[in-house]
Parts: structure tokens; C-alpha cells; sequence
């Protein structure tokens, strides 16, 4: 008596997911029919051509700078200081006065050193005089003449002190900060301050051994520079190559000259450095935002016509390898051809399939170079 209400209560139950699933199957059956209804409106995109361009070959590193003459001027001799006639951070000329020592001992013994040797000079010039005439005899002329000598190295030796004691810049360069005060007794090897010679300026930098070909005496190299304003580029030509390759790296060492106008490099900087070969190579190019970068392969969208639909345009994605960028434009080393349209801009919204329509009325004007505007 109590098994047939079960087995009302279970038939009820499975008359209801019945009725559910049919009436499940019907709702998505409609809106199957309906989305095959629905036309999806074509995306409206800018496109760019695949161009075939010829870019400059170079060779990019990693440089510091070196004036081209520098040098910590330091005093030779102790001495006083009695004067510091430079400014910090001027320029000088070759032979300028720096920094004068208390010479007052040493400008009173020259006065007696050439007194004596005024006093020998004449009686080496008696003697010569009475040799010719055999009044004295050699030996006299001879201690007559060594006396003369003597006397003018003593002479000589004082006038080296007090230059050595008036130190003064050894080439034109731009000074650094003072490091010595009027009044302070300096010892030798005492630094005074920098002197660097500015303009040109040198810089060093390596290469791997795969381009020694490409390095060469006379190339021109660009130089740029966070140090530098905006899209600054300086210029200048590789002036030696080191004749061996180091062990340790297998790098080859290069130094250039580059102009330096308004001393805006300094040395130790670090600079960006291109060497421009002699020769261009070919490249197909496409602008930069055209490509939807991923971590597994990068990807641009070609625009093609839709075969298997109503003859509109689609876009198709296509896996390619970039190469170098410049500018605007980044190279394609493979997966696109010629003449082949790509979207230009605003690939993210993409998918592979999609109809579109072209308009490239707001399409952005590439440029190789481009300068960032202030505004």
C-alpha cells in the first residue's frame, strides 16, 4: 500500500524535469535561429600598406665619455697660497695664472743669483780677453768659465722654482670646483681642481667581435643622450679602434670623436651610440600600432576580401616576426608581403573574421623621425 505513492510521487517528479527540458530545448533552439538572424555591423577601421623602405644600417652600443684632455691640476712644490685669480666652472686659456705660491724667498735669492752671475759673466769675460793675450793661464779661464755656468744654473734653478710655484693651466679647457683657499699651505701633489677640454669630446665604447667589419676609422657615429634636449642627436666619426679584442669579454674597444657645442656632454656620461654604415638594406615596414603585441607571438590584422560572405571586407590575423623599430614604423622579418593592407590602428578590438570598412580619415601621419610637439 505505501509503494504505489512513491511511485506517483517519482513518475510526477520525472513528468516535470520533462516538461522542463523541452521547454529548454525550445528557448535555445529560438535563439540559435535568431542569432543566425542577427548581421553584425562591420568595424570601422584606418589601414596602412606593408611598405618596402631602405633604412640605414647601424650599430648600436652602449658608451661613456672622455674628455678629450683632463687633468687634475696639482701643485709640484709646498708653498703658501697667496692668490686664486680663476673662477670655479670658467674657462681658461693654455698658460693662464691658476694659483700663485709665496715665492717672496725665492725672488730674493734669484736677485743674488743673477747679481753673481752678472758678477762672473765679467770676469769671464776679462779672462777670455787676457787668455788671448797669454796674460793668465788657462786653468785661470777655465775656473773663470765654470764659475759663469754655475752661477747661471743657480740662477736657472731659483727661476724653476718660482714658475713650478706659479701654477698655471697646461691647455684651454673649463675649470671645476676650487679645492684649495687662499692662505693654506699646499704639499706636493696637493689637487688645486679639474681642467677638461670639452670640445670635442671622446667616446669610448665596445662592440662584440661579430662586427669588427663593421666598425672602421671614419664611420660616422650619432650620439644621443638623457643629458641631451629632447630628440638632440650629436655627430661626430670613430677616430681609433683598438688593434686587439679583450680576453675576458671578446669586445673590441672603439673610440670616436663628436662635437660637443654648448658643452652639454661631460665626461663619464653614459650616451647611446649608433655607427651608420656605409650601406642601406632593404626592409618591409608597417607602423608600430598596427601590431597586437602578445606573449606568444605578435600579430597583425590584414584586410581581405570575404570570399564565403557577401563580398565585404574582413580581416584576417596574422602571426609575424618583427624586427628593428625606428620611429613610427617597426620592420617585419617575416609573415607579410608587399603591398599588403594591414589595420593601422585600434587592433585590439579585433578579431579574426570580423567585416569592416575602411576609413582612413583620421589615420595618424607616420613618420620615420618623428619630434614630439611641446603642446
Amino acid at each position: 500500500m505505501k509503494i504505489k505513492p512513491l511511485l506517483f510521487g517519482i513518475g510526477g517528479i520525472v513528468v516535470v524535469i520533462g516538461l522542463l527540458a523541452g521547454t529548454k530545448t525550445l528557448q535555445i533552439g529560438t535563439l540559435i535561429k535568431t542569432s543566425k538572424k542577427i548581421k553584425i555591423l562591420p568595424e570601422v577601421v584606418a589601414t596602412s600598406q606593408v611598405q618596402q623602405q631602405s633604412w640605414e644600417s647601424l650599430v648600436t652600443a652602449v658608451g661613456s665619455l672622455e674628455a678629450v684632455q683632463g687633468v687634475t691640476v696639482a701643485a709640484e712644490l709646498t708653498g703658501k697660497v697667496v692668490a686664486i685669480p680663476f673662477e670655479p666652472g670658467g674657462r681658461v686659456k693654455a698658460g693662464d695664472l691658476l694659483v700663485q705660491q709665496d715665492i717672496s724667498q725665492e725672488t730674493a735669492q734669484l736677485r743674488a743669483a743673477e747679481a753673481a752671475a752678472a758678477l762672473a759673466q765679467v770676469t769671464f769675460e776679462r779672462a777670455r780677453k787676457m787668455l788671448a793675450t797669454k796674460v793668465v793661464a788657462e786653468a785661470n779661464y777655465d775656473t773663470a768659465e765654470s764659475q759663469f755656468k754655475q752661477s747661471l744654473a743657480q740662477a736657472d734653478t731659483i727661476r724653476a722654482i718660482i714658475a713650478k710655484k706659479t701654477i698655471r693651466a697646461p691647455f684651454s679647457g673649463r675649470l671645476g670646483i676650487r679645492l684649495i683657499h687662499i692662505g693654506q699651505i699646499i704639499r706636493e701633489s696637493t689637487p688645486i681642481v679639474s681642467l677638461q677640454s670639452l670640445d670635442p669630446i671622446l667616446v669610448n665604447f665596445l662592440v662584440p667581435q661579430q662586427q669588427l667589419a663593421q666598425v672602421r676609422p671614419g664611420y660616422p657615429v650619432r650620439i644621443t643622450s638623457d643629458g641631451l634636449p629632447a630628440g638632440q642627436v650629436v655627430t661626430g666619426a670613430i677616430t681609433a679602434v683598438n688593434p686587439e679584442i679583450d680576453l675576458a669579454s671578446r669586445n673590441l674597444r672603439v673610440q670616436a670623436t663628436v662635437t660637443n657645442q654648448g658643452e652639454l656632454l661631460r665626461p663619464g656620461m653614459f650616451v647611446n651610440v649608433a655607427v651608420v654604415q656605409p650601406q642601406s638594406s632593404p626592409v618591409m615596414v608597417i607602423p608600430a600600432t598596427a601590431v597586437l603585441y602578445a606573449p606568444y607571438s605578435d600579430s597583425v590584422f590584414i584586410v581581405e576580401r570575404d570570399q564565403a560572405g557577401e563580398g565585404g571586407q574582413v580581416v584576417r590575423q596574422q602571426f609575424v616576426r618583427l624586427g628593428e623599430k625606428r620611429g613610427d614604423f617597426v620592420a617585419i622579418a617575416s609573415g607579410l608581403a608587399p603591398e599588403q593592407t594591414v589595420v593601422a590602428t585600434g587592433v585590439f578590438k579585433l578579431r579574426n573574421g570580423q567585416p569592416v570598412t575602411i576609413d582612413n580619415a583620421l589615420l595618424p601621419d607616420f613618420k620615420l623621425a618623428p619630434q614630439p610637439r611641446d603642446d
